[in-house]
């Protein structure tokens, strides 16, 4: 709304500019608008956002004076969990009767953030109406507001750009140095070339540990996630490339405006919706199927996981199919009408060499959809790690384990919880390895014209 009214109140000066002194205006008066909108909302909004983020770190380092000394020296203190404590009487969470000083520390914080916010909006409001009046008072024939507004789209195209680039670090960062500490318990090797997963809590009396001794050998997730990936690319790449051919190349304007809409339905059905579907028809249709014929089928088989997730993946495949096939030039197509090909031969030899790129990516992405996807898993599947190559088994995934190990109450200084972390940190190693040697092949066999 704000930013609005800067924006009508800047075009309105820069008409007036132009109508009443009769003067030429270097820019569109609504590029005055946009440059006092801007000038008065960007600043604003990064304020609120500093605020935002920096209040409760400097109340968590604040609030820990209120904590009694006797508490801080104890052997078993720990600040996350003290800060929990604090931020559930803070948020209204009660779990019996807190005490005393953890109310009062509750108490004191909600003061704290009571002003925080009576601040912020001060500083906010403050900010906006100085910074657009400002701007406003730069308005004149002469100044180059086109110019300063595409500066300032630039620079917040940067810092997407920034941003997006520093959360992947953030995230590679965060994931090596968690498994740096999972190496440093359990040897690489172990979990590179182990066949049994096992993972345990440390001690038997630990809840949930079972006494057994803990296992982290990864090979059984990986080789499930590739079989199921495998079943799946092998339903979703024929069907989503030929689907994407016939509605590109063979199909009329009719079917088109029918058939793909269809198609492209199956994308916003939900995960669960087809774990459903997987574990109460296809699982159960193929154990009966397989009984008729004499094979043995597992109630939870990777073949019902990766037959649902393949037709889940389909639309990706021939969305993005669809689009780089009809980008491919016209005239790439008339030259191999104009040398007597058939509509198969110029497909077939002109128009998919020239969309191989693109379709690259395509299988790509359903590569990544596969290889992430997790409620089908659970639900089709099963979580038992089972060393097999046989489609027909009971096999888990590796983002399947990652939930698991990280659902409910765990300890961070664990193995069994920080190799969620090393499995993590493998399949983003095994996907980028995948991407360079797709891209090595898109180089060597891509069709370039001028």
């Amino acid at each position: 709304m704000i930013g609005a009214a800067w924006f009508y109140l800047g075009r309105r000066a820069a008409l007036l500019l132009r109508y009443r002194e009769a003067t030429k205006l270097h820019s569109l008066p609504h590029y005055y608008g946009l440059f006092v909108a801007l000038s008065a909302i960007l600043p604003a909004y990064a304020l609120l956002v500093a605020m935002a983020i920096g209040d409760d770190l400097v109340f968590s380092n604040l609030i820990i004076d209120y904590v009694p000394l006797e508490v801080q020296q104890a052997q078993d203190f720990n600040k996350i969990i003290v800060l929990a404590q604090i931020q559930n009487v803070v948020d209204g969470i009660n779990f019996g009767t807190p005490p005393e000083w953890v109310t009062a520390a509750g108490a004191t914080w909600v003061k704290w953030a009571d002003f925080s916010r009576m601040l912020t909006t001060i500083l906010v409001l403050a900010l906006v109406l100085g910074s657009g009046l400002v701007a406003y008072l730069k308005i004149n024939p002469s100044f180059r507001s086109r110019n300063a507004v595409e500066r300032i789209i630039i620079g917040l195209l940067a810092t997407s750009s920034v941003i997006a680039i520093l959360t992947t670090i953030g995230i590679v960062f965060s994931v090596v140095f968690e498994s740096m500490r999972f190496f440093a318990l359990v040897p690489i090797q172990d979990f590179l070339f182990g066949t049994v997963w096992n993972p345990q809590f440390e001690g038997a009396e630990r809840a949930g540990s079972g006494g057994g001794t803990a296992l982290y050998g990864s090979v059984p997730l990986f080789l499930g996630t590739f079989l199921i990936s495998f079943v799946a690319l092998c339903v979703a790449v024929p069907v989503g490339l030929f689907s994407a051919i016939y509605l590109s190349e063979y199909a009329g304007a009719r079917e088109r405006a029918i058939f793909k809409p269809l198609m492209e339905i199956l994308a916003g059905v939900p995960t669960v919706v087809y774990g459903f579907f997987a574990a109460l028809t296809v699982a159960p249709l193929l154990r009966t199927g397989g009984s008729l014929i004499g094979l043995d089928v597992a109630s939870e088989s990777a073949l019902a996981a990766g037959l649902v997730m393949g037709i889940m993946i389909i639309p990706f495949v021939s969305s993005l199919s669809d689009d780089v096939i009809n980008a491919v030039p016209q005239a790439l197509r008339d030259a191999a009408y104009g040398l007597g090909s058939t509509k198969n031969e110029a497909v077939r030899n002109v128009v998919l060499p020239a969309a191989l790129p693109g379709v690259v990516a395509a299988v790509l992405l359903a590569v990544s959809r596969a290889i992430g996807e997790t409620m089908i898993v659970v639900m089709a599947a099963g979580l038992a790690a089972n060393l097999s190559f046989n489609p027909l088994d009971a096999v888990t995934t590796v983002t399947s384990q990652i939930v698991t190990i990280l659902v409910g109450d765990q300890e961070f200084e664990s193995a069994k919880t920080l190799s969620a972390f090393a499995l993590a940190l493998t399949l983003i190693v095994i996907t980028l390895a995948l991407n360079f040697f797709a891209l090595q092949i898109v180089k060597k066999y891509r069709e370039q014209y001028e």
